[in-house]
């Protein structure tokens, strides 16, 4: 018998998506996080906050401004809490109200939405885009295709230079005076926008984002989901099986007339009367355009809705759905959220204005020098946390008669960083006393002068003794 074979494509090939426009109330909720979205992402690159831009990430000096706070790389756990509380924030809404992140803030939906809408300015709704694609190269197809190009180019490059505007002035950046890495980034992230939202779209959110495959550990039957209802809208039928309008239809005829225009609007392709499927990113597209023919057809609304799954084969008023919602895993993410986003909070309120860290000088860990005094040698990296300048002096303290070699006082400047190198000393009699080995001190900021009205610091470090 001859050997079989069977061919396995790792990559199916699909039509491209045309979806429909619709209007309703959640496509203008959608509209209205798109201008919210894109009003922070391509503003804050321009507000000013002093001489600087408001929002800077200067990777070059080392320094992130975000308006009137300065942040070092040292200041790395308040990146961690912010993943931290975007994570338990993601968790929390999806077990309550599903993928709303992805139907509405997420960028891949965000710029898919812009970019559709320019396709629709020139090319028209989805049947008069259909029939263009179809159509041989005429001039009328030519101007249309290549305008949007255009357009979407446009789009993505300005797109480009907005991110890099997080990571240098975007001033700057207007006056083409572009170097080579900021250049690769602009075409890099332009290029992904364009891609994304031009051409790849739903394979982004189908085969690419992880969010879509793992979101099922997050959803339980008190999820909030678009769904459709099977029990009001089966069997489906057309106009010909309703009678004129104004007369009883059949009863075996449900209120789905299958017009298939909630598959027509789906920005990712489905059929959500097929039941909850992984790639419906909760867009609610499909629940506006069929409450439109629900109108239409003067019947309740509703047919297609946000409904959890118990509530929809329970029956359940929006009263008992809503008591549901607190639940373990509810609160639990929401009690983590608000502990994380409260010590944060509290953090940067009680933040010091100034940040030291101490490394010994390796090299020599101690030595005997004049009078018999045993002195260790220091460096104190100090930052100015604050965008004014600051004055402080040195102390230390922890062994008796223990004295920096000579006195330090440091003036920063604002935002500054620098090193300090110093001595410290402490009398024999006191080494002898305390005996060989490392012994805990510290190190103590005070503040000098009018601009120290910041409170002070101290470190921990440690002093050696010879043996």
């Amino acid at each position: 018998m001859a050997d079989s074979e069977a061919v396995i494509r790792l990559y199916k090939s699909e039509d491209k998506i045309h979806p429909r426009a619709v209007d309703g109330f959640f496509a203008r909720w959608r509209w209205a996080l798109v201008a919210l979205t894109q009003a922070v992402f391509y503003g804050l690159p321009w507000l000013t906050w002093g001489d600087r831009p408001a929002v800077l990430f200067d990777l070059a000096s080392r320094r992130f401004y975000v308006f009137g706070l300065v942040l070092y790389p040292q200041d790395f756990v308040y990146l961690t809490a912010l993943l931290l509380m975007s994570a338990y924030a993601l968790f929390l809404f999806t077990a309550v109200a599903g993928r709303v992140w992805c139907g509405y803030a997420c960028p891949q939906t965000v710029y898919t939405e812009i970019f559709v809408r320019i396709e629709h300015w020139f090319e028209g709704d989805r049947n008069a885009r259909l029939k263009l694609d179809k159509a041989g190269w005429s001039w009328n197809k030519l101007w249309r295709k290549g305008g949007k190009q255009v357009v979407w180019i446009a789009l993505a490059l300005f797109t480009g230079i907005s991110f890099v505007g997080y990571f240098t002035p975007i001033r700057e950046l207007m006056t083409f005076s572009l170097g080579g890495w900021e250049a690769f980034w602009v075409l890099f992230y332009g290029f992904a926008t364009y891609g994304n939202a031009g051409y790849m779209r739903e394979q982004v959110c189908k085969y690419m984002c992880p969010y879509a495959r793992f979101q099922s550990a997050m959803f339980d039957r008190d999820t909030l989901i678009v769904t459709y209802d099977p029990a009001r809208g089966e069997p489906r039928g057309g106009n010909a099986k309703r009678g004129k309008k104004g007369e009883a239809r059949s009863a075996a005829v449900g209120d789905c007339i299958d017009c298939s225009l909630c598959v027509q609007v789906c920005p990712t392709g489905i059929d959500i009367r097929e039941g909850l499927q992984y790639e419906c990113i909760s867009c609610a597209a499909c629940i506006d355009v069929c409450d439109g023919v629900m109108d239409k057809m003067n019947y309740p609304q509703g047919l297609i809705r946000f409904d959890t799954q118990n509530g929809l084969t329970g029956h359940l008023g929006w009263a008992k759905k809503l008591r549901r919602v607190l639940r373990p895993r509810v609160l639990i993410y929401g009690s983590v959220l608000l502990l994380i986003s409260g010590g944060l909070l509290f953090s940067l309120l009680t933040r010091s204005p100034v940040r030291l860290d101490i490394v010994r000088d390796r090299s020599v860990l101690a030595r005997q020098v004049e009078d018999g005094y045993i002195e260790n040698l220091y460096r104190l990296q100090l930052m100015n946390t604050t965008e004014s300048a600051q004055r402080y002096g040195v102390a230390v303290e922890g062994l008796d008669g223990i004295a920096l070699a000579r006195p330090v006082d440091v003036s920063l400047a604002p935002a500054e960083a620098r090193w300090v190198a110093l001595a410290v000393r402490v009398p024999p009699a006191t080494a002898a006393r305390a005996g060989g080995g490392a012994h805990v001190i510290h190190f103590r900021l005070e503040p000098l002068g009018a601009a120290g009205a910041a409170a002070g610091l101290s470190e921990k470090s440690t002093f050696v003794v010879p043996r």
